[in-house]
């Protein structure tokens, strides 16, 4: 589980953790990035049709149908999924630079030995998140 993860790295002396949070991530989801990353993992272009059309129908707010390029509905049936694979680039790139991490959905644990090292993570990572990802860092509650 994420907490024994989370209890190991601080048992093996990982005592800073950057605790990133990322601003409205359910309503910031780059539609066009997402698609782009699905297409990667699934050949089917059916499948890619139909979860582009779920992504781009609208949602309706105060009676009003509003169309947006981006963001997943929270609490949808695809969400979970479709949020696990946006995030799962930001999971290949932490293991891709070695640092020790804990995520579940959208709240992201990483594990550093300094301050010095968690304000590198920080600074390096929120530059990945924001021109790979296309999602925003809260730089205040992170």
């Amino acid at each position: 589980t994420a907490l024994k993860e989370a209890k190991r790295h601080l048992n093996d002396k990982y005592h800073y953790v950057v605790d990133l949070d990322l601003e409205k991530f359910f309503d910031t989801v780059n539609h066009s990035r997402l698609i782009e990353l699905l297409s990667k993992r699934v050949k089917d272009s059916r499948v890619i049709s139909l979860i582009h059309k779920y992504l781009s129908s609208g949602v309706v707010v105060n009676g009003k149908l509003e169309q947006s390029n981006q963001g997943v509905v929270q609490g949808g049936p695809l969400s979970p999924l479709l949020s696990n694979i946006m995030l799962h680039e930001l999971d290949m790139e932490l293991e891709k630079r070695g640092h020790r991490f804990v995520r579940c959905a959208d709240d992201c644990l990483i594990f550093c030995k300094s301050k010095r090292a968690c304000k590198r993570v920080k600074e390096s990572i929120t530059l990945f998140i924001e021109t790979v990802l296309y999602l925003k860092v809260n730089k205040e509650k992170t």
